[in-house]
């Protein structure tokens, strides 16, 4: 199991077990914090860069607006796909199906995301995991105020969080403009699950901004 940077295990882990969506590889004993920041001026990439918070990149988000499908991948600091992020354009719930590695097979669906209902003045999202084909319950929800950049993803519906969100405010994303964003994953948490997680929220919200 690869740690992201050697912090100190907690001594009350909160998951009995880990949360390992993508791949146990990402699971890590203690919180992790990551940046995230959406790049200006990368219209053909629609970029997003992924840092911990020494500034060390963790992942590269990469896609095509001008794709028929709007896809997304998220590759590790290396370069090497992680996860392909697919939105299915003609669905109200503005739903999102992410796939292993740059797949797009149904064979290797790794979790799927869809708003909770079509009208929101809330952030609401539910996550359902690949498996859970009859989707009667969601795996994991997203809640939360993006207008404030604040949002919360809990187990299931619980009150079991495994991630939070809040808007960065520095200096740099000031001066840039950049909308950039601070997580916080925590412990024995899939946290390539959560980055594929957050950019879709990003992507979602986007997509409400422009048809206002």
């Amino acid at each position: 199991m690869a740690y992201a940077y050697g912090a100190a295990a907690p001594s009350n882990p909160p998951m009995a077990n880990p949360i390992a969506v993508v791949s146990p590889h990402f699971c890590a004993p203690y919180p992790v914090d990551l940046i995230i920041a959406k790049k200006l001026m990368t219209l053909s990439e629609g970029s997003f860069a992924v840092t911990d918070v020494n500034g060390a990149v963790m992942f590269k988000v990469k896609g095509s607006v001008f794709s028929i499908h709007d896809r997304r991948l998220l590759l590790d600091a290396s370069g090497n796909p992680v996860i392909s992020l697919r939105q299915k354009i003609i669905t109200a719930h503005r739903r999102w199906q992410v796939y292993r590695g740059d797949s797009s097979d149904s064979k290797d669906l790794v979790f799927s995301v869809k708003k909770s209902s079509v009208l929101q003045f809330k952030t609401e999202l539910d996550v359902f995991l690949g498996a859970n084909t009859k989707e009667d319950v969601p795996d994991f929800k997203v809640k939360g105020s993006w207008l404030e950049r604040s949002c919360t993803i809990y187990l299931g519906n619980t009150s079991n969080i495994i991630a939070q969100m809040h808007k960065k405010h520095s200096v740099e994303s000031v001066l840039l403009g950049k909308d950039t964003f601070s997580v916080t994953v925590y412990p024995h948490v899939d946290y390539a699950f959560i980055v594929g997680l957050v950019v879709i929220l990003y992507e979602i919200n986007e997509d409400r901004k422009d048809n206002d």
